[in-house]
């Protein structure tokens, strides 16, 4: 079950420290089971100790719209660059916001995609056929492409948002074993 906070009209309340307050991990990417909900809560720089206290508040608010436990973290600009944070990938790659309902990433000028790099050369014509039909679509059904805005860059290369990356991924294993994936930001 996916939980799209970022998608709910949440009445929530903070204080002008909160930048930005930022969903993303497995709860964003559609086709996976999260085990709970990952966020994080921007601040401007203030004292650690008020970043904790208010992303507790800002947490048990969103607590009553979600059936997975939530998992807080706080940061401050600088702490979010900092080379020792791992979920910084994440949350720019897969961030959404729950007050703008966009990517985290706009803020800085970039919107995440996920490009997809296959060859169909070791397919049977007919397989390369069905590959066609589920990307593109056959007898008035939608394939993947539309349904989930993805777009066919070129042959052999499709670019899609990134929360549907679980879904492209299982569908084009059923069709084929290699290809590749590459995480990259738009301006």
């Amino acid at each position: 079950m996916m939980q799209k906070l970022w998608q709910e009209k949440l009445k929530l309340t903070y204080s002008k420290n909160v930048i930005d307050i930022i969903q993303y991990g497995s709860s964003v990417i559609e086709g996976s089971e999260p085990k709970d909900l990952d966020i994080s809560v921007f601040y401007n720089k203030i004292p650690l100790k008020d970043q904790l206290n208010e992303s507790q508040e800002i947490k048990n608010q969103l607590q009553k719209h979600a059936d997975l436990p939530i998992h807080i973290k706080s940061f401050d600009l600088y702490s979010f660059f900092d080379k020792a944070n791992f979920a910084k990938e994440g949350i720019l790659f897969y961030g959404r916001s729950l007050i703008s309902k966009d990517y985290f990433s706009k803020n800085f000028g970039l919107t995440p995609k996920l490009h997809i790099f296959y060859s169909l050369d070791k397919l049977k014509k007919k397989d390369k056929i069905r590959f066609h039909y589920m990307l593109k679509g056959k007898g008035g059904k939608y394939g993947v492409l539309r349904e989930y805005g993805g777009k066919l860059i070129r042959p052999g290369m499709i670019e899609i948002l990134s929360e549907h990356e679980k879904i492209f991924i299982d569908l084009i294993k059923k069709h084929i074993s290699s290809f590749e994936l590459r995480k990259v930001f738009v301006l």
